[in-house]
């Protein structure tokens, strides 16, 4: 009887040992992870944005093809976000059948200057990108390549008409911040 009693607590003593073993090694696995993430992420210098700025304005003047570059007011100050006032709503004909698209639009601009230059002309800024989006087709919206190429035709678009009212691009970029078609 004293003997199965010994060999019943060898057991749980195992069991218990093998589970301690289990939570050790996944703690010293994670702790590895963790570790090579913090050396990996954490490695890189920071960067100030007028460093940023500087390599910016540096490297364009720099081009080798002589192409002009963004002018100075769009690369200078603090980055602020201009959010259309509505989402872009609109049919798209495709291949098999017509689609429904909402595009949720912000537009990227450098200081408070050109913040307040694309709040006064966000109705021309609206009619603009809705004429580029409504000449797209559903086909190539349903893939990356097709929704970068619309940014890029946007920001084109918005730098042309924004060029000709005030002299310069004011909008960075067109960041979509939301994009659904059914």
């Amino acid at each position: 009887m004293a003997d199965e009693e010994k060999d019943k607590e060898l057991e749980l003593d195992n069991s218990g040992k093998k589970k301690k073993l289990i939570i050790i090694g996944a703690v010293v696995a994670l702790l590895a992870i963790g570790g090579g993430a913090f050396l990996f992420l954490g490695g890189e210098p920071e960067v100030s944005q007028a460093e940023l700025d500087a390599a910016l304005n540096s490297g364009s003047e720099a081009s080798a093809d002589g192409a002009a570059s963004a002018p100075s007011g769009a690369s200078i100050g603090t980055a602020l976000y201009v959010p259309m006032p509505r989402p872009f709503r609109f049919n798209v004909p495709g291949s098999a059948r017509d689609r429904f698209v909402e595009i949720r639009v912000q537009l990227l601009v450098r200081g408070a200057d050109n913040e307040e230059a694309a709040k006064k002309h966000v109705p021309l800024i609206e009619s603009t990108l809705l004429a580029v989006f409504s000449q797209s087709n559903a086909d190539d919206l349903a893939t990356s390549a097709g929704k970068t190429s619309l940014k890029q035709k946007s920001l084109a678009e918005v730098h042309k008409i924004m060029t000709d009212v005030e002299g310069s691009n004011i909008v960075e970029k067109v960041l979509f911040t939301g994009f659904v078609m059914q």
